[in-house]
């Protein structure tokens, strides 16, 4: 191990060793809380000045995030946030948690990550760590990030900084699992950089994964993704088939999961969501052409996923007509649920915003009830949605619809009030069965 890397480790080891963490958000807080959790000194940068003040100030960002060692950190002096990126050159390591979503043609959208490459090499300095922890295409660190850090700095990378991949796995809300608690993939460009990586990794985290390559580590992070966004697919069109014979997906589900191998529970809904599932199999597909190669199992995964917004609508729609004996056009219907995992406040990429377009592009009237967001937030895909309030959930506003649609199965929502006031309720996450309700007004979509 070079001398450089070496004294990395030993930093990392006597807890001396200061961390950058860019992009505040989803993964990078949770990130930068299990460092802090281990005495390491962390600067947290990003591009939204209010979100930086309102970390500095130690308020919330994120619900499920406690924000205690923040403020530990910050009174401590071993933690502040910055939107200053000239200060880049500061931390010994810096890891990056920034988006990479897809185009509106489905294709890669790197800027995220290519501006920040390009901003860190206008500062990098020898000895440095950079780790890209967002989720993109095998190559994407070496063939995209380390010419521009090279080019921008002047250095080498292997010998005057040092460049590494490790994808991130959070699961937003999950209590049992947090960033600490689960295993993390590592892969470096070089034996020194996989090293310094592997030791900073272990530091924060309950066990590491070496692999051979950075490309290796981004594959692993897709193929994760991949193997729960096919599997979904399968239930979601598993449950149109099983639906045509009568037979309920979810009971057949839970039957079959009682097996104790060769079996894996996944359930169908209305569609992905999330920064990850309904986003990362499209990275390998694009990526997959440059070798002439189809991903057709993985394209036609996606395709299905995607359909099932407008196949839950046009179930709405049909039982609207013939259980109220109305048109859809005109109808009230209030989606349940906004988010797209229960319990949590996180609205990327869900398939709740996807329905109400939908129900409005066919005339129907169309609100949302989520306790966990008091309004819809701006996004790149629906910002015509942006700061739409949160309709209250009472018996008076239930009965007023025409129909309530549940999206999203969040744990602190009345369902017995629900299926004692709407009219309709159509049910695309089991919530009411799971409840115990059942009803001539209750139907699964």
């Amino acid at each position: 191990m070079a001398d450089v890397a070496q004294d990395f480790v030993g930093k990392v080891r006597d807890r001396s060793v200061a961390i950058g963490v860019i992009g505040l958000g989803y993964v990078g807080i949770p990130l930068a809380l299990a460092a802090l959790r281990q005495g390491i000194r962390v600067i947290g940068f990003d591009i939204d000045q209010a979100r930086v003040d309102q970390i500095n100030a130690g308020r919330e960002t994120i619900k499920h995030i406690p924000m205690e060692l923040i403020v530990t950190g910050l009174a401590e002096g071993r933690f502040e946030a910055t939107t200053d990126f000239d200060r880049l050159s500061e931390p010994d390591a810096l890891l990056i948690c920034v988006p990479t979503p897809l185009s509106r043609q489905r294709e890669p959208d790197l800027s995220y990550v290519e501006q920040t490459t390009r901003a860190i090499g206008r500062r990098l300095r020898p000895g440095q760590l950079i780790v890209l922890e967002s989720t993109t295409y095998p190559g994407t660190t070496d063939e995209l990030m380390r010419p521009i850090l090279e080019e921008a700095s002047g250095l080498s990378s292997g010998k005057d900084f040092f460049l590494a991949y490790s994808p991130e796995r959070e699961d937003p809300g999950n209590a049992q699992f947090g960033t600490s608690d689960i295993p993390k993939v590592v892969g470096g460009d070089g034996a020194s950089a996989l090293a310094m990586a592997d030791a900073l990794y272990a530091a924060l985290v309950v066990r590491t994964v070496p692999v051979s390559s950075t490309g290796t580590a981004e594959a692993v992070k897709l193929t994760e993704n991949i193997f729960r966004a096919v599997n979904i697919a399968l239930v979601n069109e598993l449950k149109q088939v099983y639906a045509a014979m009568g037979i309920d997906i979810w009971e057949v589900i839970d039957a079959a999961k009682t097996k104790p191998f060769g079996f894996m529970p996944f359930y169908p809904g209305p569609g992905l969501g999330g920064h990850c599932i309904p986003i990362d199999p499209f990275y390998l597909t694009w990526k997959a052409r440059e070798f002439d190669i189809a991903t057709r199992f993985i394209e036609l995964a996606g395709q299905i996923n995607t359909e099932m917004p407008y196949r839950v609508v046009d179930r709405l729609a049909e039982l609207v007509d013939r259980q109220l004996g109305r048109s859809f056009s005109g109808a009230r219907i209030l989606v349940l649920g906004l988010a797209y995992k229960k319990n949590v406040e996180d609205m990327r990429e869900s398939p709740a915003l996807k329905l109400i377009e939908l129900i409005e592009a066919r005339g129907a009237q169309a609100a949302y009830h989520d306790p966990h967001i008091p309004a819809i937030r701006k996004s790149r895909r629906h910002g015509a949605l942006a700061a739409r309030p949160s309709t209250p959930l009472t018996a008076q506003t239930i009965a007023g619809f025409d129909a309530v649609l549940i999206a999203t199965d969040h744990d602190d929502v009345d369902y017995a009030l629900v299926a004692a006031h709407a009219k309709l309720v159509v049910d695309t996450r089991n919530a009411c069965a799971r409840h115990g309700l059942t009803g001539e007004t209750i139907f699964k979509a």
